[in-house]
């Protein structure tokens, strides 16, 4: 594959920002922080942190547990994969927590998300919410990984055949800053498709002493695999733990709507990042009382709704819709239900992660005054 831009932990890293890299000390693998964990970086509201998002994709056991080989078989060149990637693969270390039903951890525990942080800000207090500004997201390599094992897409027991094992397709990044894929294995012709880069995790330490499961998202954030958060949306989180300890991960290229095979384009991202604290009664002014993460986009205000059935899912997501719409604007509750049946889209965010994502689009333009 063509030589391109490869973003080497510490390389090029641009200036006015702290810099996170993913290390040993600061990743945890398949695991989510809680308020027992200390940080790893402590900034003040309107700070910016630059981190170096690591994929799980070509790491994981059941891939060989070897970066260097397994993209080296897909024509990647040593000095193009990432050394983040080959020292973390190498030290299979992991920071653990509870067992979660519907899923089997990789043996050894080392396994699942790459998970960057945590990042302290000074003055968060649980009550408050934490804004994550997503500036910038730029891929750190021209490839990456579409994955779908062990019977966790949405079609278990089809795709892999049986429900066992691994399938995973490799794709590249063109000279037009497109993906690429293969129609089959081994195949010349390809289909392309847009880039959207995003964070499929970013999130907040959960209350309590032990370590979400990575996979899960739920109040605290975690992994959204909201395709809407690229450069420019802002994320809420309702704050957990003094110091909200915000973290990252879960890199992608694209994503669509569902995320159905398990995985997206997963590929690793430097990411811009900014933090702010809203306080608590500023926070209810402006969203109503949250129970779960909000996102807003120029065009876009953008709440959630998470449970293990995609039903009550799509329903939180509307009662979510209806508070925030009344907070913000003065809509009585059966003004805004009626607004959101004509006018709003609720799409599902993905049916893969255990917990099930919804997440409605309102437009903002539709309240402007004219």
């Amino acid at each position: 594959m063509r030589q391109q831009q490869i973003l080497q932990p510490g390389t090029a890293v641009p200036a006015g920002a702290a810099y996170l890299p993913t290390t040993v000390d600061t990743a945890y693998w398949g695991r989510l922080p809680c308020a027992a964990d200390t940080p790893v970086l402590t900034v003040d509201p309107g700070d910016e942190v630059v981190v170096d998002a690591l994929s799980h994709e070509g790491i994981l056991e059941d891939q060989g547990g070897d970066p260097l080989a397994y993209f080296a078989e897909r024509g990647v060149a040593e000095d193009a994969v990432l050394e983040d990637a080959v020292a973390l693969a190498g030290a299979r270390t992991s920071r653990l927590g509870p067992r979660v039903p519907g899923l089997v951890d990789v043996p050894g525990a080392h396994g699942g998300h790459v998970v960057t942080g945590p990042v302290a800000v000074r003055g968060a207090r649980p009550g408050d919410l934490l804004a994550i500004r997503v500036l910038e997201t730029v891929p750190r390599v021209p490839y990456g990984v579409i994955s779908n094992r062990h019977g966790r897409g949405a079609l278990p027991g089809e795709y892999p055949a049986g429900g066992e094992g691994i399938v995973s397709v490799f794709a590249t990044v063109d000279d037009a800053g497109r993906g690429r894929l293969p129609l089959a294995p081994g195949s010349s012709a390809t289909v392309g498709f847009d880039l959207h880069p995003f964070l499929g995790i970013m999130g907040v330490a959960a209350a309590g002493d032990e370590r979400p499961h990575s996979v899960p998202p739920g109040r605290f954030g975690g992994n959204l695999d909201i395709n809407l958060l690229t450069a420019g949306a802002t994320l809420y989180l309702p704050v957990q733990v003094d110091g909200a300890l915000a973290y990252v991960g879960d890199p992608h290229f694209a994503q669509g709507d569902g995320e159905v095979a398990l995985t997206a384009f997963e590929a690793s991202l430097r990411a811009r990042l900014a933090f702010d604290v809203i306080p608590a009664d500023d926070a209810v002014a402006a969203f109503g009382e949250l129970v779960g993460p909000v996102a807003e986009t120029a065009e876009f205000l953008v709440p959630t709704g998470l449970d293990r059935d995609l039903d009550v899912a799509v329903q939180d997501c509307v009662r979510a819709a209806i508070a925030l719409l009344g907070a913000r604007y003065g809509m009585a509750p059966a003004h805004a239900y009626a607004y959101l049946s004509a006018a709003t889209d609720f799409d599902i965010s993905q049916v893969v992660d255990v917990v099930k994502g919804v997440h409605a689009r309102i437009r903002k333009s539709d309240f402007e005054t004219h």
